[in-house]
């Protein structure tokens, strides 16, 4: 009986599978217009450009037909139901950050299990009873309001909050009495890239003023304010802006002695920094640098010293220190000098005491070191993994949180008189570590660079060509990937899968180097490096190209579009999530300037121009019967940050060309953006769709 159920059910799988595969897709057809743009002379046609109009009702009709599309696709995939739920059990689990402290009560981030959004709580000892202080799952019926920050007047009375609505990078900031327990009128709208830094009764904040368009009209000339508690926004004080450079960031900071404010102002790949002593005879803001192209950044002062973190003059950073009476330009000496590994943070821990966080081949390296710079010795980490610390000056307490690509993110305490750690808190996860293994490997990409890759996988595995993989990889905006852990994984894991993280350049992995190596018209390095890091999975046998699934977000994105374009050939399936498709026109939209510095503008030269039409995603589609791999396109509604005409065009694109038979297919959440806030349903949702897109497309199945 058994036996013929079984053959009854693998019979329907396989007609399902052969109807998908008989069965075209149908797409949506999308109306062309006769755009054409002029660039050095060179015509450009645009034919989708209606699309980049979020506001019309055609626009709204074209995503409604393109998801209707997209679900029947995802819901015929026989495994999806049972990955979701599955996901949904391995996400139900209880999550903590890291404990902070200030004005004497720890207060920490709490989710149950499956709550859209964590819960901020307070307790007065670390084994008090906790109280809830705000739940943003309380804010919203869906779970779409979501917290950004929280920050403290000095004397612990008032807290002022950051919330972002349906995933957008537009924040509003309220106030919340502490001591009475209620909310005050306070409330600052057209916020954006900010937080609240309180000086005495009221708060530093940086803001726009109202844009025509809320999620696609170019933001310029961000203004810093100071709020004082009590008073309508519109009384709020001017305290910074600039008439000559619109495309800047500015933000004030204050320490937390709120003796110094500082105030950024950021338009390239670093920032100019200046600082005001409000104890000083004749307050005002000195400048400590002049390079809008390298970091400054405060690390935090004593009654003498401002210490500064930076990497001029440092690919691999450095830390300066600044005596408070002799202030300004040149005036900073060295403190903590460039070495080998790239130096990610510095943090006061007590008064007597800094933590200094290294990376070393994209893993956390932490010690301890004394106001003289003195190394005290190496915190001992778990494992290979990395690891985020929580100290203050005014707290010899000190935690971090240890994660890796098979370690849940567990929260240990550090006692710094004994250089021990103990665990404080650790998740319960339905996921057998032991089973797997990380390692890490060394290719050598198209130009002879060596770059590190991370490969997690069962134990035991062959190494036969036939193991199904996703590798991932980001490679720009000085940013790293490090390993940390994600539940939605372990169903591919599992089921046999090879995930694989590779640390290409445009990253921040080794230095500053490292990441303007992978920049303007060195960019076709970062995806030299993706490609090469795919040959080395194949030539080693962990997989082949007919079981190698790729994915990537934003930056990411850019680099899946590009890379699918240049080599079709190498893959099987493509997850290209909120990406930068259209590289002749996205500093046009929102804060899309500020990307310029790692990627060049379409109007900065007729070569830069060239390049970035070369390898731009949108204009580089073949249509000439070259067969393309499966490929799944998303975005969100509300992506204020990289637009969704991106992928709208693209996907168009892709739809219409001649690319052979696999899907090409776009999923567009409403009431979501670039990612950050998005709520656990949403996560979950999204996750098993393109999970099950891409173990379908590679011939898998889950248990």
């Amino acid at each position: 009986m058994m036996k013929r159920l079984f053959l009854i059910l693998l019979m329907a799988n396989m007609i399902s599978q052969y109807a998908m595969a008989q069965n075209p897709i149908k797409y949506p057809s999308t109306r062309t217009v006769n755009q054409v743009d002029e660039y050095f002379g060179v015509k450009v046609a645009d034919p989708y450009r209606w699309l980049e109009d979020d506001n019309s009702a055609e626009t709204a009709a074209w995503v409604e037909a393109e998801n209707k599309v997209t679900q029947d696709y995802i819901s015929k995939i026989p495994f999806r139901n049972a990955l979701k739920e599955k996901m949904m059990k391995l996400q139900n689990y209880e999550k903590m950050g890291i404990p902070f402290k200030h004005h004497g009560k720890y207060f920490f981030y709490k989710n149950n299990g499956l709550q859209n959004q964590s819960v901020l709580y307070e307790m007065d000892s670390l084994d008090g009873t906790p109280r809830e202080v705000l739940d943003p799952n309380k804010l919203s019926d869906d779970g779409t309001v979501a917290l950004k920050s929280v920050d403290f007047s000095k004397d612990g009375r008032y807290m002022a909050y950051t919330i972002s609505r349906s995933g957008s990078d537009w924040n509003e900031i309220y106030v919340k009495d502490m001591k009475e327990g209620k909310m005050l009128d306070d409330h600052i709208v057209w916020a954006k890239f900010t937080n609240a830094s309180w000086q005495g009764d009221g708060f530093y904040y940086s803001a726009y003023d109202a844009p025509k368009s809320e999620l696609s009209s170019k933001n310029e000339y961000q203004k810093v304010y100071y709020h004082k508690l009590g008073t309508p926004q519109s009384q709020d004080e001017l305290v910074f802006r600039s008439f000559e450079e619109p495309l800047m960031f500015h933000m004030a900071y204050v320490s937390e002695d709120e003796r110094f404010v500082y105030m950024y102002q950021s338009g390239g790949d670093g920032n100019v920094l200046l600082v005001k002593d409000t104890k000083s005879e004749n307050p005002r803001f000195i400048r400590l640098n002049n390079s809008y192209d390298y970091n400054f950044s405060p690390v935090g002062n004593d009654d003498k010293h401002i210490y500064i973190y930076t990497n001029e003059n440092a690919p691999m950073a450095k830390v300066l220190v600044f005596d408070i009476d002799n202030l300004g330009v040149g005036k900073g000496r060295e403190f903590i000098a460039e070495g080998d590994a790239m130096l990610k943070s510095l943090q006061m821990a007590g008064k007597n005491h800094f933590i200094v966080n290294y990376e070393k081949d994209a893993a956390s390296h932490a010690y301890l070191l004394d106001m003289q710079g003195k190394n005290l010795g190496e915190i001992q980490l778990p494992g290979i993994g990395t690891a985020g610390f929580s100290s203050s000056e005014d707290t010899d307490e000190v935690f971090y949180n240890f994660t890796s690509y098979t370690t849940p993110g567990s929260i240990y305490s550090y006692d710094m008189a004994t250089s021990k750690s103990k665990l404080f808190w650790k998740p319960n996860v339905k996921f057998d570590s032991d089973r797997y293994i990380t390692e890490q490997v060394f290719y050598t990409s198209k130009d002879g660079t060596r770059v590190p890759m991370f490969i997690t996988h069962k134990k035991g595995m062959k190494l036969n060509g036939k193991n199904p993989t996703l590798l991932y990889a980001y490679g720009g905006f000085n940013i790293s990937l490090t390993p940390s852990f994600n539940v939605n994984r372990i169903p591919f894991l599992e089921n046999g899968g090879v995930y694989v993280v590779a640390n290409i350049r445009g990253g921040a992995e080794y230095g500053d180097k490292w990441h303007r190596d992978g920049t303007k018209m060195k960019k076709q390095n970062v995806f030299d490096d993706f490609i090469a890091a795919a040959e080395y999975l194949i030539a080693n046998k962990y997989t082949s190209s007919e079981k190698l699934a790729i994915q990537g977000g934003s930056n990411g994105g850019l680099l899946m579009g590009a890379v699918t374009n240049q080599r079709p050939d190498l893959f099987r399936a493509v997850i290209a999530q909120v990406g930068v498709m259209d590289m002749l026109r996205y500093h046009l939209f929102t804060v899309g300037w500020n990307w310029a510095p790692d990627y060049g503008r379409s109007d900065d030269s007729k070569e830069m121009f060239e390049y970035l039409r070369a390898y731009s995603p949108l204009h580089n589609i073949k249509n000439d019967g070259t067969k393309y791999p499966a490929i799944l396109v998303t975005t969100g509604d509300h992506d204020d940050r990289v637009v969704p005409a991106h992928s709208f065009k693209y996907a168009a694109t892709l739809q219409a060309a001649n690319t052979g038979d696999q899907p090409k297919l776009i999923r567009i959440d409403s009431k979501a953006g670039h990612g950050s806030g998005k709520p656990i349903s949403k996560i979950i949702d999204e996750a098993a769709d393109y999970y099950a897109f891409m173990m379908k497309n590679l011939g898998m199945k889950i248990k």
